[in-house]
């Protein structure tokens, strides 16, 4: 492969995308939520958990784009937040809204993040303070991708 690995030559390049997709999510006001992505448009590795973990583990070590977007609804949503959690661990915030009560609020995040290709894991979660807040389910509302910009 030369000095630098070319992603067309990892085979099975990893990449994926899923969203919530069946009915919103419940969630409970002001507490970090794991966002149950549950419908893959894509998954070229089997390295996305669908069904059980809601979790991205690639097997090839390397540099990964990952992105996520969360849209709540509920009753006065006034603070809203979405963060990319690494191995169970809170690890980049996304952006993160306050202000006029509204029913309806969406946040996003995306980070280069390097994944060691055996244990490292990726999951998408989500933050709402108000009344009955929920996690809209929809292909463009609330969905978690990555991947791999660079082999290690």
């Amino acid at each position: 492969m030369g000095k630098s690995a070319k992603i067309s030559n990892v085979p099975n390049a990893p990449a994926f995308s899923a969203y919530r997709s069946t009915t919103n999510q419940s969630v409970t006001s002001g507490s970090w939520t794991k966002v149950q992505a549950q419908t893959e448009e894509f998954d070229t590795a089997s390295a996305y958990d669908n069904a059980t973990n809601y979790r991205f583990t690639p097997q090839v070590a390397g540099y990964y784009q990952v992105s996520g977007n969360v849209y709540f609804t509920g009753s006065n949503v006034t603070t809203v937040g979405v963060s990319i959690y690494k191995n169970g661990s809170n690890f980049k915030l996304g952006t993160s809204l306050a202000g006029t009560p509204n029913s309806e609020a969406g946040a996003s995040v995306s980070s280069l993040i390097y994944l060691n290709g055996s244990t490292d894991y990726v999951e998408l979660f989500g933050i709402a303070a108000g009344t009955s807040p929920a996690i809209y389910a929809g292909q463009n509302l609330s969905w978690f991708q990555a991947s791999l910009v660079r082999p290690a």
